[in-house]
């Protein structure tokens, strides 16, 4: 394979990005004529046909697109490999045609699927320093999970007897301990969360990785020196605006990075490392946990500063978002960042080119909806909610970010101890056993990096939820066990941990894995904001009520009520939630066009159906009706050349619109 090429800057006069040329001409993909039924089939997708922008556009007009973007752009260097690119990405199943590829382009597309895996070192690098950025999560999570069990004596907010003297003393304290746990889901949902969008416009994908870091690194050590509940409180809500600027960015980032092919499996290293982070809070908590009761909660709080000093140290050797350039109008850096990241030019030019086709028509979405191509942040809040294909990813990012916290996972991961000790486990007993969840819990999400890009992230959701509906709720039953038969703790523990191995391939790391790809480049720093606040959100209601939760109802009524949750959870993933497996992010316009009513009714009129037949009558027969298909892709002759050119027809010849 060639060397990889050397681009030129862009043009002092280049035009804004996404404007199309002057001459809008017949057939391209920037012809406004061309573009209205496509427009149209963004707004409200009906058949559920998934299209290529580039089909239907003559080989000759599809050549002259790509002189007109490399002399836009100062791209001339490498106009032999963005042809090639432009005609790979417009019939990606027909490589073996395309006249213009040597067998070295053919090799190293095929490559793509026999040997997926194989990527630049520089990809895995950045997939493991945003898994370090995850981790951190983890870890600050966990490590207040330890504290609990003694820093409200110590700062004066005992929330148990004998501590506190009285039961209206100890409801109190119960909610202000409450409230001290919930403080960095509080500063996500209320704050963190909406400042991601213009931070992540002016400082980019890595400056913001970075801000996040240093607020992760410093907030942690300002928890373990604090000297009342409300100097921790403070540290808590700067630990949270780390927390949520990580929290909207590094998914967004990894799968702006990742190849079509492995995204799920790489942006889902956010739950894996954020397993670790927990499991090495465990380890920390058990660490200090003989070192005092007045100094063990600070070292607890403060050792999750750690795993942010490779964050601050590495980040900046990361090649920047090829798309946040894109949308930047940093078209060269862009190729120069996919050059880094893709194994050849051509994949490079290639990928290049479809990001800017895919540009153009979330341009003239915008333009058919009469709204602003360059909006602000509150522009485009609005436009989530207005525009019908964000509108449905707000809702269906929305639904599996709620279930995270209808699972009941975080009543476990915030208060384990609490729970453990409530079993009649002893301080070190309890953290034990916190530490054996924080195991389960990352090794059982690893299976996921393999299944969630075949079995999808829907059949993922779809087989945890009820497993994890009877495993909690007999975990509550078990509470029934006498506390002194030793069956108590030990079937409790188990139920748990069973509940743990169910959660973490599936909604463990679907949600911000679906999240950050559902929307697009347009609205995606934006659209992320919305999915993080709204899971903290819940995710602060969990954490600030659980305590009184738990003395109201027992433990047996919270599992309950949690595993109720769960039922309603898998209803909703079940009729609102659309498959994203193996479509690239320019792909999901179209599968968010699907209105949502005939989504809804395909999975209940026509998927329940065929599933009942299949599995409880056991009768095989048809296949399951499919809602998606690809836009019929023929491969014709050129009246204009002999060489074969796709040209997106249908078996009656029929232009494809």
């Amino acid at each position: 394979m060639a060397d990889k090429a050397e681009i030129g800057s862009t043009p002092a006069t280049a035009p804004e990005h996404l404007e199309a040329p002057n001459e809008k001409r017949k057939g391209s993909v920037f012809d406004k004529s061309h573009r209205k039924d496509s427009v149209a089939a963004l707004t409200e997708n009906v058949t559920g046909e998934i299209k290529n922008p580039l089909i239907g556009i003559p080989k000759h007009q599809l050549l002259q697109d790509v002189d007109e973007f490399a002399t836009q752009y100062g791209l001339q260097d490498i106009k032999p490999y963005l042809i090639k690119g432009a005609l790979v990405a417009q019939s990606p199943g027909h490589i073996d045609n395309i006249t213009e590829l040597d067998e070295e382009d053919r090799r190293v597309l095929r490559e793509e699927v026999t040997r997926k895996w194989k990527h630049p070192r520089i990809l895995y690098v950045t997939i493991v320093l945003n898994s370090v950025a995850a981790a951190i999560q983890g870890w600050d999570q966990t490590g207040a999970n330890g504290a609990n069990l003694t820093f409200s004596q110590i700062l004066g907010i005992p929330d148990s007897a004998p501590y506190c003297t009285t039961e209206a003393e100890c409801n109190k304290n119960q909610w202000l301990v409450g409230f001290v746990n919930s403080c960095p889901y509080i500063a996500i949902c209320v704050f963190a969360a909406w400042i991601s969008d213009p931070v992540n416009h002016y400082l980019g994908r890595r400056g913001t990785i970075f801000a996040a870091a240093i607020f992760s690194l410093l907030a942690p050590i300002g928890s373990g020196l604090s000297q009342t509940w409300g100097q921790l409180v403070a540290c808590r809500v700067l630990l949270g605006i780390g927390m949520g600027l990580k929290e909207v960015t590094v998914p967004v980032y990894s799968a702006e990075v990742a190849p079509t092919n492995i995204r799920g499996g790489l942006v889902m290293s956010w739950q894996v490392w954020t397993a670790f982070g927990i499991l090495l809070g465990t380890c920390a908590n058990l660490v200090f946990v003989h070192t005092g009761d007045n100094i063990a909660w600070r070292l607890q709080f403060g050792s999750a500063f750690v795993p942010a000093v490779p964050l601050v140290l590495g980040i900046y050797f990361c090649p920047e978002s090829p798309r946040w350039y894109m949308s930047k109008n940093k078209v060269p850096q862009a190729y120069k960042a996919l050059l880094r990241l893709r194994n050849s030019p051509l994949q490079a030019a290639r990928d290049l080119y479809f990001i800017q086709a895919q540009l153009v028509y979330e341009e003239a979405l915008l333009e058919e909806s009469g709204l602003s191509k360059t909006s602000n942040m509150f522009t485009r809040m609005v436009e989530l909610f207005t525009i019908p294909r964000l509108r449905r990813a707000v809702q269906a990012s929305g639904v599996v970010m709620i279930a995270q916290q209808m699972c009941g996972i975080n009543i476990i991961a915030f208060y384990s101890s609490t729970i453990f000790k409530q079993s009649g486990a002893n301080n070190v007993t309890a953290l034990l056993a916190s530490f054996g969840f924080g195991l389960v819990n990352f090794v059982f999400a690893w299976p996921a990096v393999w299944t969630i890009d075949t079995f999808g992230r829907r059949g993922l959701l779809l087989f945890t939820f009820p497993n994890m509906f009877w495993t909690l709720l007999a975990a509550g039953m078990c509470y029934y066990i006498p506390s002194s038969s030793r069956a108590h703790l030990g079937l409790v523990t188990f139920f748990i941990y069973v509940y743990d191995a169910f959660y973490s391939p599936g909604e463990g790391p679907v949600p911000f894995t679906y999240s950050a790809e559902v929307f697009p480049l347009s609205h995606r720093e934006v659209g992320m904001s919305w999915a993080v606040a709204t899971n903290n959100f819940w995710a602060t209601i969990v954490s600030l009520t659980f305590p009184r939760q738990l003395n109201a109802f027992g433990v047996q009524g919270a599992f309950g009520f949690y595993a109720a949750m769960n039922v309603v959870a898998l209803i909703m993933i079940f009729l609102f939630m659309p498959e994203t497996k193996q479509r690239s992010l320019e792909e999901l316009d179209y599968v968010f066009a699907v209105t949502t009513r005939r989504h809804a009714g395909y999975q209940l009129f026509e998927v329940l159906p065929w599933w009942i037949r299949r599995y409880i009558f056991m009768r095989k027969g048809k296949p399951c009706p499919e809602l998606y298909h690809f836009e019929e892709e023929v491969w014709t002759e050129s009246d204009n050349e002999n060489k074969a050119v796709s040209s997106g027809v249908d078996i009656e010849n029929k232009e494809v619109v």
